[in-house]
């Protein structure tokens, strides 16, 4: 089945989308072994439908969906409305407010983001259920490379943050200001628990990426999430 995406997309990763079917073979043996497998396969390319390649103004890369029942649906970091906000989430928060005032909101829905031109991604799109990690090495990375790719590619300035060692290694198809390209790349920890006082408190990532995006005369992200509906 061909993914749900904005038709920006098509040409720029037609090599990739047509090594997809392997990929889906494998999610749908795991889904036949009776493995749960998240997000849902209409939510997992939500990402890629929501924020049209030429849209794109910033990437926010993490490393694995979440991989608790109703928590991923296709866009890096965010759940539902009615979903607890994970802790990863939490951590965002809580840099977001430290770094530009903006007080958490009682969910967890970043779609307001995605809509701004934010393509909130993972390095690998798909997990079993309860097993983090558990879909690393079976294609993904291929594709997410792909995406990051034709994002790099475009001239407009656009601002990578790389959360992870998995999202950092991205890295590698970006040309950043720092080596005369026109992007800009932030690299800090995971937000999770486990790492964010390693480097992501204090890393102030949405005041850089306005600043930058202001700087480059592209309107700021509005970083403010409406009440959930």
């Amino acid at each position: 089945m061909r993914p749900r995406i904005d038709p920006s997309w098509e040409t720029p990763l037609a090599e990739a989308l047509a090594r997809l079917p392997a990929l889906n073979a494998f999610l749908d043996a795991e889904a036949g072994a009776g493995k749960a497998i998240y997000p849902p396969a209409e939510d997992r390319f939500r990402a890629l439908e929501l924020t049209p390649l030429d849209a794109v103004r910033v990437v926010i890369l993490g490393q694995d969906p979440y991989h608790g029942p109703g928590q991923a649906h296709g866009l890096s970091f965010s759940v539902r409305p009615g979903v607890k906000v994970p802790p990863s989430l939490a951590n965002i928060y809580k840099e977001l407010h430290a770094d530009l005032g903006i007080a958490p909101v009682g969910h967890g829905c970043l779609e307001h983001w995605a809509r701004q031109g934010v393509l909130l991604l993972n390095t690998v799109m798909s997990v079993e259920g309860g097993e983090a990690a558990s879909h690393r090495g079976r294609g993904w990375e291929a594709f997410t490379d792909a995406i990051i790719r034709a994002v790099a590619a475009r001239p407009e300035p656009v601002v990578f943050l790389l959360w992870g060692a998995h999202a950092q290694a991205k890295a590698a198809f970006v040309r950043g200001i720092d080596q005369g390209g026109a992007h800009l790349v932030l690299s800090a920890p995971h937000p999770s628990p486990l790492s964010a006082y390693k480097g992501w408190f204090g890393s102030r990532p949405f005041s850089q990426t306005n600043a930058f995006l202001i700087a480059h005369g592209a309107p700021p992200i509005d970083w403010a999430l409406p009440p959930a509906p």
